[in-house]
């Protein structure tokens, strides 16, 4: 009787460990805080983020079996250099590379984008808000959108809490935005801000779906438009 109790407790826990892992991973992956530098102590972040002992300290142990961080003992806990992956190797230098990264994100991000609107916070929201404005400003003054548009992609990889799905975007890079990946003469004459006006109307459904929290229609939008790009992309050929 006594475990049935306790059992919400203990769900309460771990999804404070999951979302602290996702805010600690997010901060690790974009550079905020650098291989060698010491995490803050376990007092600071129950004061920063508002959680128990017990969730800094799953929150830790999830990272440490992630690679993120290791634990010296007596010093602290420290972001450690990820070991350079060889396993996965893409060729966006020509059309059929970059409709076969294409392809491979209409299976990634269609589910990110499912766990993104069950799983997302206020402010990974708000980020996301941020990047499609910044996009937005870009694209009227005719300047390069392409980090705004990465970056959006890419925090919805975050939101979904799974570092699988960040590490692989994070791989992807630059590779996840076709029109950067292949010369002009390849690809033909093509209207860019166009486009990239497309693309915009595209992004403001994945994000209204994961800002209502439907993980079908962040689903269905996300498949739109990554088949979109693909569509857009052969016909540009």
């Amino acid at each position: 009787m006594q475990e049935d109790l306790d059992a919400p407790a203990r769900k309460r826990t771990h999804n404070l460990a999951h979302d602290l892992v996702a805010k600690l991973t997010q901060s690790i992956l974009l550079g905020q805080m650098l291989p060698g530098d010491k995490l803050p102590s376990e007092n600071t972040i129950v004061q920063e983020h508002g959680v128990s002992r017990t969730v800094v300290r799953e929150a830790i142990s999830k990272l440490q079996a992630s690679g993120l961080v290791e634990t010296r003992h007596g010093i602290g806990t420290f972001v450690i250099e990820r070991a350079p992956e060889q396993g996965l190797r893409l060729n966006v230098d020509t059309a059929l590379g970059v409709r076969s990264i294409l392809e491979l994100r209409m299976g990634l991000e269609t589910q990110a984008a499912a766990l993104a609107a069950t799983r997302r916070t206020d402010h990974q929201l708000a980020q996301m808000r941020e990047a499609l404005d910044d996009y937005q400003s870009l694209l009227a003054n005719n300047d390069s959108c392409v980090e705004a548009d990465k970056r959006f992609h890419l925090l919805i990889a975050e939101a979904t809490g799974n570092v699988c799905f960040t590490e692989i975007m994070q791989h992807l890079g630059s590779a996840m935005i076709p029109r950067t990946r292949v010369n002009a003469a390849e690809r033909g004459a093509v209207d860019l801000s166009k486009l990239g006006q497309l693309a915009n109307l595209e992004h403001e459904a994945i994000l209204n779906a994961i800002k209502r929290q439907d993980p079908d229609a962040a689903r269905a939008a996300m498949w739109l438009h990554l088949t979109n790009s693909r569509d857009r992309f052969s016909a540009d050929r």
